[in-house]
C-alpha cells in the first residue's frame, strides 16, 4: 500500500500552486492530502510551524516516517523521483542541468521578485505579519520581474517550453510567477506575445486549471 503524504500549503498560494501542479502531473492526488496553513493569520511563522520548516514558508512536505521536505524544487525531485521515471526535472545529465538551470531563474528573474513586491510595496499579509517593509526596494523588484517576463518571452519565442521541447518544472516555475503577478493586478505586457501565448497554453492542463480544487478553496478564504 502506498503511503500517504500531507502537504501544508496555502491553496491559492503561488508557491504552493507549484508543488500541486506537479503532484497532478504525476497523478499522485489519490496519495497527497493538504493541511491548509493561514497565512493570513500568520501561522506559518508560529513556532509549531517553524518546527516542520525552519524558514518559515510553504510549501512543506511531510512524509509518512516524520521527515519534513520544505522549498518547491526539493519536493518536487522527490515526487517526480517515486515512480522511476522522472517527467518533469529531467531524465537525462543535460535534461536535468537545463532545467535547473532555467527553474533557478524563473525564481530569481521573476517569481522571487514579484514576493518581494507584495512584502515590501502592497499591504502583504497585514501588519501583524509583515513585521519590515521597504516600498522603494519592493517597486525596484517588480520592475525586475517585469524585465524577467522579458527574458521568458525571449526564451519561448525560440522553444515550445522553458526549458526546452517538454513541460517540465521550469515551466512550473514560471507558471507560479506569472499566477502570483495576477493576483497582483501586474499583467505581462502585450508586446510578450510568446509568453502570453505559453501561458494561455499551458493553463489548458488540467494540472494548472485544477490546481486549487486538490482541496476545499473555502479554507483559503477563512
Amino acid at each position: 500500500m502506498n503511503a500517504i503524504m500531507t502537504i501544508h500549503d496555502w491553496p491559492i498560494g503561488p508557491y504552493p500552486a507549484r508543488v500541486r501542479i506537479a503532484i497532478a502531473e504525476k497523478s499522485l492526488q489519490p496519495r497527497i492530502r493538504f493541511e491548509t496553513v493561514h497565512l493570513r493569520k500568520g501561522e506559518h511563522k508560529r513556532p509549531e510551524f517553524l518546527a516542520k520548516n525552519y524558514s518559515g514558508t510553504l510549501p512543506v512536505l511531510e512524509l509518512e516516517d516524520g521527515t519534513f521536505i520544505a522549498e518547491c524544487t526539493a519536493i518536487t525531485e522527490y515526487l517526480d523521483a517515486l515512480d522511476g521515471a522522472p517527467t518533469l526535472t529531467g531524465r537525462t545529465p543535460r535534461e536535468r542541468g537545463l532545467i535547473h538551470m532555467m527553474n533557478k531563474r524563473a525564481e530569481i528573474e521573476l517569481l522571487d521578485p514579484i514576493s518581494v513586491y507584495f512584502h515590501h510595496a502592497t499591504p502583504g499579509l497585514g501588519p501583524d505579519v509583515e513585521l519590515y517593509q521597504n516600498a522603494e526596494w519592493g517597486l525596484r523588484q517588480r520592475d525586475k520581474a517585469l524585465r524577467g517576463m522579458r527574458y521568458f518571452d525571449g526564451v519561448l519565442r525560440q522553444q515550445p517550453f522553458v526549458a526546452g521541447d517538454f513541460f517540465s518544472m521550469a515551466d512550473i516555475a514560471v507558471i507560479g510567477g506569472l499566477i502570483f503577478a495576477e493576483l497582483l493586478k501586474v499583467p505581462v505586457p502585450e508586446e510578450y506575445g510568446a509568453l502570453l501565448a505559453w501561458y494561455a497554453r499551458v493553463q489548458e492542463r488540467p494540472s494548472v486549471r485544477n490546481r486549487v480544487t486538490m482541496s476545499d478553496p473555502a479554507a483559503a478564504m477563512a
